[in-house]
């Protein structure tokens, strides 16, 4: 049987990803941004001579991605889901009533 009146329950449908699992995310994330920005400038010289205006946009590339990823990288974890709650409330329970007529509790009626 349940213990009523216990500690506060969680809900763990409700819990951020964890530090390690966040960092991780991050750090593949900005490899991968790196990567992309390191084949766009391979690109733009290799192409410098034959498509002058890919290899314009690759460098433009080449040029922007390491901002765009080290502000991506460092945005943050993620904010917690809003639903479910991720904190449910002790049930509460009704409190007895108070003696009716200014008797003391535990007094006899008539």
């Amino acid at each position: 049987m349940r213990k009523r009146g216990g500690p506060e329950v969680f809900r763990i449908t409700g819990a951020r990803q964890g530090l390690a699992d966040d960092v991780r995310g991050r750090q593949r994330r900005y490899v991968i941004s790196m990567s992309v920005r390191t084949l766009s400038v391979i690109a733009a010289a290799v192409l410098w001579n034959v498509e002058r205006h890919v290899a314009v946009v690759a460098l433009v590339l080449g040029v922007l991605l390491p901002y765009i990823a080290v502000v991506i990288a460092n945005a943050g974890r993620e904010t917690a889901p809003s639903l479910p709650s991720t904190f449910l409330p002790a049930p509460v329970r009704p409190a007895l009533g108070a003696a009716e007529d200014g008797a003391e509790p535990g007094a006899e009626r008539p």
